[in-house]
Formats: C-alpha cells, structure tokens, sequence
C-alpha cells in the first residue's frame, strides 16, 4: 500500500470574494485609464465598496493589479471570440470582435503608460495574452475562410496589423469611430474576389 497522501483539489474562491475581485477589476481599469499608475490603491478599493485589506489579498502588488486589469481584457476578447462564433454567422461575428477589440485597443492604450511602469516593463503580460488574442482572431478567420465569406489568402494576423496600426494616432479624439470604419473596410477587402 501507497503510504502517499493526496493533496485535496483546491478549493473554489468563494463567490463573495469572487464579486469583491470582480469588482476591484472593474474599479481599477477605470481608475488607470483615467489617472495612470499612481492611483491610489486605497481610493480604488473605497470605491469598489471594500477595504484595502481585501484589495491587496487579492492583487497584493500595483503591478499585480495593473496585470490583472490587462490579462482580463485579452480573456474578455478571447470569450467574445467563443460566444460570437456560437451565435453568429462567421463574418459577423469576425466584424463583432474586430469591433470590440477597437475598444480593448483604446483600453490598451491608456493602460500600457501604466503597464509599462511594472519591474521590467509589460512584455511578459503582452507576451502571455498576445496568444489569447491571435487564436481568437485566427478562429474567427478560419471560420469564415470556410463558410466562403473570407478570401483563403487571408493572413489573420494582417487584420490585427491594421487595426493596431491605427492605434498610434490614437492621441487624435476621432480615432475609434475611424478604426470601426476601418473594420468595416478590412471585411469588405477581405470577401473572395468572387463575392457580390
């Protein structure tokens, strides 16, 4: 006989913590796009209804939080991704998500000054949802590359390039109702040659 304990499954946050870090999340993306990193902490967790002890078992460091911000953004695109593709023909839901990351690029964008205060700058939380990210596009693409809506040609990655792309005018108050254009641009230039 096995003289080896089994370690228990670890338990489920309990779902009054879970809502305490949803909220935290909600609160603190806020906060950072509208004031940068220096927020307080403390203000973030007055305003998310809990106290700072609450705050800081959760995300015990800024750059923990700042990270967490960003990675659920990228989770939030990536199940976008998964709920378009089950409700959606596939170029709507390709247009719907490209749409939406517009809006995670605008978010991107007042975080990353944030972001980029972190030890060591942000690359390792880019690096580890730039996956999330390309998958969903990639998904979206393939789909729609089979239901004859997209041209086979069509590198995924290229729709992304643009989108971002337009991003670095982004200081320019216009910018996201010209990139939803954009997107309405990049589907119609992406239809087979064959397509009316």
């Amino acid at each position: 006989m096995s003289s080896k304990r089994h370690k228990p499954a670890p338990r489920k946050p309990r779902a009054d913590a879970q809502r305490n870090r949803l909220r935290i999340l909600q609160v603190a993306k806020q906060a950072f796009t509208q004031s940068g990193a220096s927020v307080s902490l403390d203000d973030v967790a007055r305003q998310a209804g809990v106290g700072p002890g609450t705050l800081y078992r959760h995300f015990p460091t800024r750059d923990a939080l700042l990270a967490a911000v960003y990675q659920t953004e990228v989770e939030k695109l990536a199940a976008a991704q998964q709920e378009f593709s089950k409700t959606m023909a596939p170029v709507e839901a390709l247009r719907a998500w490209m749409l939406l990351f517009v809006d995670y690029i605008a978010t991107k964008h007042l975080i990353a000054p944030a972001l980029n205060t972190m030890v060591g700058g942000a690359s390792k939380v880019y690096e580890s949802s730039g996956g999330l990210v390309k998958g969903a596009i990639h998904t979206l693409v393939d789909r729609a590359i089979k239901n004859g809506d997209i041209r086979p040609d069509l590198d995924p990655f290229d729709l992304l390039r643009a989108l971002i792309g337009v991003s670095n005018v982004a200081s320019v108050p216009e910018w996201p109702q010209s990139a939803k254009r954009l997107v309405e641009i990049l589907i119609a230039g992406s239809r087979p040659t064959n397509a009316k």
